[in-house]
């Protein structure tokens, strides 16, 4: 399930999004800008692809059942790569398609109005750069809280949702930087070619954008291994744990945003698990009564049964230090070697 952080930032972007997708269409019809135009297709583009993170939020969260026993965590990676995908179709490549148009354009129109236009892209900055700012903060919440750098914690972390609003924010505000500096230069210049340009350079933004997100979805649904600090707290928690003499970590991998399915092997110290029944009991006593040949039989079905079921009891225990410490490990799977 994605942090609290991150639908902010998801449901933030759309709200953003879809308000600031008006104002562009609208400049773009006033002035006709290709610049503009990518923009409009931009914004649009990232109301959708933030509608499917938004659905994927909640697809994600749903609980395990009896058709998909470790629940629906994976879905976080299905719909974070179609918005990808989305953004990698619909606004780069609808973008570069009309770049390409207005370059190879011998006739191109004459651009009108354009400090309207850059009036709206101003306001678009405002609305996209509190929306960045949001997906910033939940990643640097997520990066304090895992004890990482921002920059490390944006390439390792699992949460898509959070790494998608970010990197689709941030080429909101690059995209209408670029537009602004297109329009002042055909401003300036008189020359429409610079709004081609500024189209392409948007267009190209995109695209890098999109295929960093598709490449980091595709390696997360393949199956990634959990990040290895936490691996490393895995391991420590069961290698310290007194009932333990040795481990085997079989499994430790990534199943949904910030969530983990872990198995383990463990060799149970038979010593330890001893002398834990005999703390609760008198040795002397014992000892009086296995004299009699009669009582070695009941004594040994009684202590096989409560070493059972106190394996099953360190079980239970050894899980929940590990959930305590790491509580995205919603699957363990231990099993005495």
């Amino acid at each position: 399930m994605a942090a609290n952080g991150s639908k902010t930032a998801v449901y933030a972007a759309i709200a953003g999004n879809s308000l600031v997708t008006v104002a562009k269409f609208t400049g773009f019809m006033m002035t006709g800008s290709g610049a503009m135009f990518s923009e409009s297709v931009h914004s649009a583009a990232d109301v959708a692809n933030q509608a499917f993170l938004a659905f994927g939020i909640k697809r994600a969260a749903q609980p395990a059942d009896e058709a998909h026993p470790f629940g629906y965590g994976r879905e976080a990676f299905v719909w974070s790569l179609i918005s990808a995908v989305g953004l990698f179709f619909v606004g780069c490549g609808v973008t570069v398609m009309h770049g390409i148009h207005a370059l190879t354009d011998d006739h191109p129109a004459e651009l009108v109005g354009t400090n309207i236009a850059i009036g709206i892209l101003i306001f678009s900055l405002v609305i996209e750069g509190g929306s960045w700012w949001l997906a910033i903060k939940a990643l640097m919440d997520a990066a304090k809280k895992q004890e990482l750098g921002f920059w490390e914690n944006l390439r390792t972390t699992d949460d898509p949702f959070a790494v998608a609003v970010f990197l689709e924010d941030a080429a909101a505000v690059f995209g209408v930087l670029i537009a602004m500096a297109s329009l002042a230069l055909v401003s300036y210049t008189h020359n429409p070619i610079w709004d081609a340009v500024g189209t392409l350079a948007i267009g190209g933004l995109l695209g890098f954008v999109a295929v960093f997100l598709i490449y980091k979805n595709r390696g997360l649904l393949i199956g990634r291994a959990m990040q290895p600090k936490d691996r490393a707290t895995l391991q420590r928690i069961l290698e310290e744990d007194p009932a333990i003499d040795h481990v085997a970590i079989q499994r430790a991998a990534v199943t949904g945003a910030s969530a983990y399915r872990v198995s383990a092997e463990l060799d149970f110290n038979g010593h330890y698990l001893a002398s834990q029944w005999l703390e609760e009991r008198d040795v002397n006593t014992l000892s009086e009564k296995l004299s009699d040949p009669q009582a070695v039989a009941p004594f040994l079905s009684e202590f096989a049964e409560h070493i059972v079921d106190h394996l099953g009891d360190e079980v239970d225990r050894i899980e929940d230090r590990i959930r305590e410490a790491l509580p995205g490990a919603q699957n363990i799977a231990i099993e005495p070697d």
